[in-house]
Parts: structure tokens; C-alpha cells; sequence
């Protein structure tokens, strides 16, 4: 096999259609567009979603949900989470360099969700209410 004996499989590739070339070709007089309107003309052109000045569909459906910009440098972190940290100091780097959160991540905030034995400190990362007293009960710190 050569490069230049390459050439597509056998029924892959259709002929161009020449479209104009009388009855007999197959697509001749209007040449496939139908009967008079706006697509029937050369250039006849409208948006994409245009119903003809009907409402369209996307303006017909209801708006649903909401999507924060922020979500994506926000993370939560659980108290179980936690402890697949080798740090003594937990910060967000150390949360990084364990895969806890994500790369992009400007603050996290540590929940209470699972149990937490050992003492850690937790600097620069915030903690509910609920999470700090978990972490203080095991002997930890919290600093803000």
C-alpha cells in the first residue's frame, strides 16, 4: 500500500448534486427548495430559531435554574476528608496537594459530615459551627 494509491471506501463518498440541469437530472426547476418564500430565494436568510414571527421555541419555554460564576472556585470539604491529609497544618494547599479539591479552588470550608479522630490545624480554611467543635473536641485548632 502507497500514499498515493489512498482513496475512499467504495459508496462512501456520493457525487455532488448538480441541481438546475432540467427535469430529467433529478432536481430540476425550483432544484429541491420547495415553492416560492423566503427559502426558496437566493440569499434568503433568517436566524437561526426564526418560526416566521411566530414565537420561537427558546422564548416559548421557561427560564429554569441558575448557574453561579463562583461555584467553580468554591469548595466544601468533609470532616473524614480530612484525614486522608498527612499535614499536621491543613491549608488549602495541603487540601490541594491530597486531590481534596480541585486545582482551581480559592476557599474552602470544611463541613461536619463524618467524624474526624486525630488533631488537626486548620489554617486559612473556614468551618461551620458544627465542623469547628468536631475538630476542637478532637484536640485541633481552628485559625482564621
Amino acid at each position: 500500500m502507497r500514499l498515493n494509491t489512498l482513496k475512499p471506501a467504495p459508496g462512501s463518498r456520493r457525487p455532488r448534486l448538480r441541481v438546475g440541469r432540467g427535469a430529467s437530472a433529478g432536481q430540476g426547476k425550483t432544484c429541491g427548495r420547495g415553492v416560492k418564500g423566503q427559502r426558496a430565494r437566493k440569499g434568503g436568510y433568517h436566524k437561526v430559531g426564526f418560526e416566521g414571527g411566530q414565537m420561537p421555541l427558546q422564548r416559548r419555554l421557561p427560564k429554569v435554574g441558575f448557574r453561579s460564576a463562583l461555584k467553580s472556585t468554591r469548595a466544601e470539604v468533609r470532616l473524614d476528608e480530612l484525614a486522608r491529609v498527612d499535614a499536621a497544618v491543613i491549608d488549602l494547599a495541603a487540601l490541594k496537594q491530597a486531590n481534596i479539591v480541585p486545582a482551581g479552588t480559592e476557599r474552602a470550608k470544611v463541613v461536619l459530615s463524618g467524624t474526624i479522630a486525630r488533631a488537626v490545624t486548620l489554617r486559612g480554611v473556614s468551618a461551620t459551627r458544627g465542623a469547628r467543635a468536631a475538630i476542637e473536641a478532637a484536640g485541633g485548632t481552628v485559625e482564621t
